[in-house]
């Protein structure tokens, strides 16, 4: 009975299972990454992003005020006295005074550092520091904290990301060049691939079998073999190291899929339609923009999609096409990688400009994932 027709498959329950456990694998390192676009650098080493809603144990390093603006008089020895805390303290388990030895003292508990220089540190983050002239001099002294920090949340990253930057350190102007690279470079192999796809589809001419097998085995040819020619093609024209070489790039590179993807999906639509349609003596032209393209609107978007995701997560062909000596043309990927260059320790803004990276692709997705299958599957059952 389990084989009759109607009937659902006793695994349903593991496809179930194992596509939640998809969507979950994929989930965690995006919503990781947008948690950790709002955390501080501190809170980033110190604990996980799950851990970033609950109060943690962190450390923290501190100096004390400029001895020689702030010490005073208190017998035989000066005095420097201050919080280490701006706003409301925190409560502290342990600190110290040396690197080596972060928690050696309990919050109460006075430091003894020889030549009779002490510090001493309340639970509540006040210290007095007291020693002779020749000890308190030069900077104020460090302080190694572990406190209980409660949840904090910040907007600096995207404010430094986004607006704080100049030439190749500003992500709002990669954001847009970006943005110039990819909406045209998604539009034009669409609108090209449509036409040939139609006539690949519903033409006849002489040696359409030939130039449909062309158009699949181009779909395997390597990128890579072919950037260095194409680069020597569009120097040598005047196109090279601009946009206009970069969409001709990615169009190049795009439309085998596009023409295969889109001649499968239409060659699938009702051959009625098409022949009703001549019969009333409308064009081909008339026939593509009115009846093929509504129809195919599925394929269409799901090849959207791809060639948005690819180009605008695309670093090789903007290295090779794009990139100038100031700067003003920088794509979102190789800002990332220069602040990989200059700021591999700042990973709170690592973090940041990977998901500003990301999130209009998953708007993108979600906005027209619907269609994607319904385009993948263009052509596979008739």
């Amino acid at each position: 009975m389990d084989r009759i027709a109607g009937h659902k498959s006793g695994l349903t329950w593991a496809v179930h299972l194992s596509v939640v456990i998809l969507v979950v694998m994929w989930l965690f390192p995006t919503v990781g990454l947008f948690v950790s676009s709002f955390r501080t650098a501190d809170q980033i080493s110190s604990s996980g992003w799950w851990a970033s809603l609950f109060t943690a144990e962190q450390n923290e390093v501190f100096r004390t005020l400029d001895p020689d603006d702030h010490k005073v008089a208190d017998g035989d020895v000066f005095v420097v006295k201050g919080s280490i805390f701006d706003g409301a303290p925190r409560p502290i388990s342990a600190w110290g005074v040396s690197s080596k030895d972060v928690s050696a003292y309990t919050p109460g508990d006075a430091a003894d550092m020889g030549g009779g220089e002490s510090l001493l540190l309340q639970p509540d983050g006040s210290y007095e520091w007291r020693g002779p002239a020749n000890k308190l001099k030069g900077r104020g002294q460090r302080i190694f904290v572990t406190a209980e920090v409660p949840p904090d949340f910040t907007m600096g990253n995207y404010e430094t990301i986004l607006f704080s930057g100049s030439g190749q350190d500003n992500m709002a102007r990669a954001f847009f060049n970006t943005l110039t690279v990819t909406v045209p470079a998604t539009i034009i192999p669409i609108v090209i691939a449509a036409f040939a796809a139609y006539a690949l589809a519903w033409m006849e001419f002489p040696g359409r079998p030939l130039l449909i097998a062309f158009v699949v085995a181009l779909l395997v040819v390597p990128l890579q073999l072919a950037l260095i020619p194409l680069l020597r093609l569009h120097l040598g024209i005047g196109i090279g190291k601009g946009y206009l070489g970069v969409w001709l790039a990615h169009t190049a590179f795009g439309m085998p899929l596009a023409v295969y993807l889109l001649r499968n999906y239409m060659v699938g639509l009702p051959r009625d339609i098409i022949e009703n349609a001549k019969v009333d003596g409308a064009t081909d032209f008339q026939i593509f923009t009115k009846i093929i393209l509504p129809l195919s609107f599925p394929a269409l978007a799901s090849f959207a999609i791809f060639q948005f995701l690819w180009t605008w997560n695309d670093l090789l062909v903007a290295k090779v096409f794009l990139i100038d000596a100031t700067g003003s043309t920088t794509v979102m990927t190789n800002q990332i990688v220069e602040l990989l260059g200059t700021r591999g320790g700042n990973w709170e803004i690592l973090a940041t400009a990977a998901f500003v990276s990301i999130a209009l692709p998953l708007v993108v997705f979600f906005a027209l994932q619907r269609y994607l299958v319904r385009g993948l599957l263009a052509g596979s059952v008739k």
